[in-house]
């Protein structure tokens, strides 16, 4: 059977200082993220010691000096939250991290978490400004508009022992084609293309190999990083740099959970072989530019498919797989979701106005365009864009559709506001959560695998965290519990001395 697919997302969130436009971004995000934990308090420094990010899932470490980041960047403008997320800057971008989850609805309600995080930090951090106060722009979408291409990155825990080119030629056909129900859409596109005015995905044209290692040059459908933060002998973290960062719940809950599938079935060979692709980084960009969705790619056998086809071929087997008896517990809703929207697509995408976010604010923008007689070049329509994603609640264009009840949404605003302070309880979030509330003062760093202690012994004590399935509230909320300090934890941990 596949292993239990636990999931997460990061996000590069968009930023700028309104009225203030060559105030450096990189400034801006360290007092986002300085903003967000400016209480004074003791904050744990983020653990670099496991991360590599040159090690490839080929089998080899590229060449090239991994240092861990100067002691400066690595402080106060690297937070781990109580929710067990990691916030900090990530070049010139606020990024969020979001907590291990066990199933596609947890992940969006911990992603949703990450807007709300965003928008309060923003808040605070406008006050912080050297000249004054001022508001910060924040914006969950994935392009400046001028040139300019910044991250949303899914992460799957998946079996170490699954070939990894197997992984690929399942994955791109794929990722190629999932975009036609969970793109965020687009005004224009990279190649000053004049019939391409608006495109399905944000990240389509910034991709330029198949497999690769980079995630800011040379960006690759499949990314080869191989940090797994767990256990490196039985699992690997999956690395997709490919989607778009959704404001739309239902297409971040498809886009994660149609994915856990297609890999939980390749760990359980259960998938025939891919329909491989003729080219797959020229196909990725014209399904990108067609928003009919039904304009045919061509296969390496030279037949052809439409995108909608390719995604039927995962859809059926997916279906199968839950009849099977051999899906998770969630496969079945997500299936359900998969079939409407796939669905809809094939009948008439623009039907998902208010589920997707592509055909949601290309509808929008196509009545500015109808009623005002403009060109989709125009400066309006590139503004239009970008405050679809701004994460204010009573400023952002899709924040205002979902408060007027126009936006299908998946889960409460209580569900979220609960996220934003406290871990999932089903993951080893929950024991890092539970760790920097309860102990805060005595933990000195943290990652995703570990947490490190300063009980003031003769070395710092570190607790490893190797399995993403254990440190959970079932088994560590007695222990948390009964220990009034970390000293008292770390010896509970370690059990009697021996005889």
């Amino acid at each position: 059977m596949a292993i239990t697919k636990y999931m997460g997302t990061e996000t590069e969130y968009g930023i700028s200082v309104i009225s203030r436009p060559d105030f450096n971004p990189v400034l801006a995000s360290s007092l986002v993220v300085n903003g967000y934990a400016a209480d004074g308090r003791h904050r744990a420094r983020w653990d670099y010691e496991e991360e590599n990010p040159l090690r490839d899932a080929r089998g080899f470490t590229q060449p090239g000096a991994h240092e861990p980041p100067p002691e400066e960047d690595v402080g106060l403008a690297n937070s781990i939250l109580p929710n067990g997320a990691r916030f900090y800057v990530d070049h010139a971008h606020p990024e969020y991290s979001s907590p291990e989850c066990s199933n596609p609805l947890d992940a969006v309600t911990w992603d949703k978490a990450g807007e709300r995080i965003l928008e309060i930090a923003a808040q605070r951090a406008g006050q912080l400004l050297p000249d004054g106060p001022g508001t910060i722009l924040i914006t969950k979408n994935n392009t400046d508009g001028k040139g300019a291409a910044y991250g949303m990155h899914e992460n799957y825990i998946v079996e170490r022992s699954v070939p990894f080119g197997e992984i690929v030629r399942q994955l791109i056909p794929f990722f190629v084609s999932r975009q036609i129900m969970v793109g965020a859409g687009r005004v224009g596109n990279e190649f000053d293309l004049e019939d391409v005015p608006y495109q399905i995905a944000q990240r389509a044209d910034f991709f330029e190999v198949e497999v690769g290692l980079e995630t800011t040059l040379k960006r690759p459908i499949v990314n080869t990083r191989d940090e797994p933060h767990a256990d490196p002998d039985r699992f690997r973290r999956l690395h997709v740099i490919i989607g778009d960062a959704n404001m739309s719940e239902v297409c971040t809950y498809l886009k994660l959970g149609a994915t856990a599938l297609v890999l939980a079935m390749i760990e359980d060979g259960f998938l025939p072989d891919a329909p491989a692709l003729h080219q797959p980084v020229k196909t990725l960009h014209a399904v990108s530019h067609d928003l009919t969705c039904h304009q045919p790619v061509e296969l390496a056998d030279g037949t052809r498919v439409t995108p909608v086809e390719l995604q039927w071929h995962y859809l059926d087997r997916a279906h199968k797989y839950v009849e099977d008896g051999r899906a998770p517990d969630w496969g079945a809703a997500v299936c359900a979701t998969w079939e409407r929207l796939l669905g809809a697509v094939e009948d008439d995408p623009m039907s998902l106005d208010g589920v997707v976010d592509w055909v949601t604010k290309y509808r929008l923008l196509s009545r500015y365009v109808e009623r005002d007689g403009l060109d989709w070049s125009h400066d309006k329509l590139k503004m239009i864009d970008v405050q679809y994603h701004d994460v204010r609640r009573d400023k952002g264009i899709y924040n205002k559709l979902v408060a007027s009840g126009r936006f299908e949404r998946l889960v409460g605003e209580t569900a979220v506001a609960h996220a934003v302070e406290h871990p999932p309880e089903d993951t080893r979030a929950f024991f890092r959560g539970r760790c920097l509330t309860q102990y805060r003062e005595q933990v000195a760093a943290a990652g995703w695998d570990s947490i490190i202690f300063d009980v003031g012994r003769d070395t710092l004590q570190r607790v490893p965290m190797m399995d993403p399935g254990k440190g959970t509230r079932p088994m560590t909320e007695a222990l948390l519990d009964r220990c009034d300090s970390a000293a008292q934890l770390l010896d509970e941990l370690q059990g009697p001395p021996a005889q």
